[in-house]
């Protein structure tokens, strides 16, 4: 048994570290890809901000109005 543990102990923590360096590595390139996506889509704005969404006001007035328009 005590050469069991002599090569089981390191085997798993040579599987332990592997799988600890696949995760550092794939969140990294995640938070990588996540903010060359955020520049691209701010250098694609026209005006360099964001763009914003249809206020409730509007979106209330816009569908008002193609309700008139079909009756």
């Amino acid at each position: 048994m005590d050469s069991l543990q002599q090569i089981g102990l390191p085997v798993v923590g040579i599987v332990a570290a592997a799988v600890l360096t696949f995760y550092v590595v794939s969140f990294a390139e995640m938070r990588e890809k996540s903010f060359k996506d955020l520049e691209d889509r701010e250098a694609g704005d026209e005006n360099g901000g964001f763009k914003s969404s249809l206020s409730s006001r509007e979106r209330r007035a816009r569908r008002k109005a193609e309700k008139q328009a079909k009756s």
